[in-house]
């Protein structure tokens, strides 16, 4: 399993941040998007903001502590990636860390208690988190596909022609866009 796994902080030293922290969603969101460091921590502290409190939930995220799943959800669909599930309950795991079991580009996969990149088969990671090939992965994000072409019947009927097909907003959109 050799070139599995390369080293990357995401930017977080050029950020200025130093020390040790439990920032594995802002570091994989930003290795694998490809934005700055300090923007994906700010978007995902302004979503970690709309968290509500519980009995099972003390306290809200914090990009530097950790991250609730809804938190990251609510930053991943913001952007526009796609989640694909690769274990349900009761499956037991089917898809292991590894480059052959998962597609080739730019994914933000989700491990127990982690969040890792990988770009074509490897992980962009402080460490190699894949458990010599073993850890299950629970699913990932990839970016959307570029939208299928359509048709030039469907162009000629259409009122908004030259115009792209207007989208509706997701509940969260709305909510807070």
């Amino acid at each position: 399993m050799r070139g599995h796994f390369q080293f990357d902080d995401g930017g977080r030293l050029a950020a200025g941040y130093r020390g040790k922290a439990g920032d594995c969603v802002v570091r994989a969101i930003a290795i694998a998007t490809r934005r700055p460091y300090q923007q994906v921590y700010d978007l995902v502290n302004s979503a970690a903001m709309h968290e509500r409190t519980g009995k099972r939930k003390r306290g809200k995220s914090n990009a530097r502590t950790g991250v609730y799943k809804t938190s990251v959800k609510r930053v991943m669909t913001s952007l526009g990636w796609v989640w694909t599930p690769t274990m349900q309950i009761g499956s037991g795991c089917t898809v292991h860390l590894r480059g052959d079991e998962l597609p080739a580009g730019r994914l933000v996969v989700s491990v127990s208690k982690h969040l890792t990149a990988m770009i074509d088969g490897v992980i962009h990671d402080t460490h190699d988190c894949s458990r010599r090939g073993t850890r299950c992965v629970y699913g990932y994000w990839q970016p959307p596909e570029s939208e299928p072409t359509r048709s030039l019947a469907n162009d000629a009927t259409s009122k908004n022609q030259g115009r792209a097909p207007r989208r509706r907003k997701t509940f969260l959109a709305w909510l807070f866009g």
